[in-house]
């Protein structure tokens, strides 16, 4: 369980493949007090630390999030948004993030809004429904506040947030080319209320 609330930079320092994706990625933490076995959330994404080194940690992403992903977030040189583990008593500074995608959005627009940045995200539609002005979501594991929320002809959803300057500096939302795309975890009551609405028979 994770806040959405970024505590590292980390970088993919090599990626090898052994059946699954095995990725060594640079950090900042103090990896002392790091376990193996410890899960981090990268880029949004909950892995398992199978390796460490003094100022690295090394974890295997299976072929499923791969398919739920970007393809070019898992390459060396690729910066990754880190969050270790919720702990009993940590202040609870975004909302509950759990590190499962649910879906991947792109980049439609990035716009100065004051000091800040506007950013507009095309969703599929599978999320269209969870979407909401005000709600809570996490993209590329970054807790966010959804601003507006736009229906499009094809069932998809346009969404926008405002990023601070601290946000942009203190994550990978610093760089947004054109047709970016995002890992993207709806709030976490939206997908329980969106699993109750398919399986509750119409009264």
């Amino acid at each position: 369980m994770f806040t959405g609330i970024i505590t590292d930079m980390g970088q993919i320092e090599s990626a090898e493949q052994r059946g699954d994706l095995h990725l060594r990625i640079a950090s900042n933490y103090d990896m002392d007090s790091v376990a193996i076995g410890a899960s981090i959330a990268c880029s949004g994404v909950c892995l398992t630390v199978v390796e460490k080194g003094d100022d690295w940690f090394a974890v295997d992403v299976s072929s499923e999030t791969l398919s739920r992903t970007p393809s070019g977030m898992w390459v060396p040189g690729a910066r990754l948004n880190l969050e270790r583990a919720l702990r009993v008593g940590d202040e609870l500074g975004g909302h509950i993030v759990t590190g499962h995608v649910d879906g991947v959005g792109t980049l439609v627009s990035a716009t100065p809004q004051g000091d800040s940045t506007r950013i507009v995200i095309s969703a599929p539609k599978e999320l269209a429904p969870s979407l909401a002005p005000k709600g809570s979501i996490a993209i590329d594991g970054i807790s966010l506040t959804v601003n507006e929320v736009e229906d499009q002809p094809d069932g998809s959803v346009h969404f926008g947030i405002n990023v601070i300057p601290h946000t942009a500096q203190m994550t990978t939302l610093e760089a947004l080319p054109a047709g970016r795309m995002f890992n993207l975890e709806i709030d976490v009551l939206a997908r329980y209320l969106a699993r109750m609405r398919q399986v509750t028979p119409d009264s």
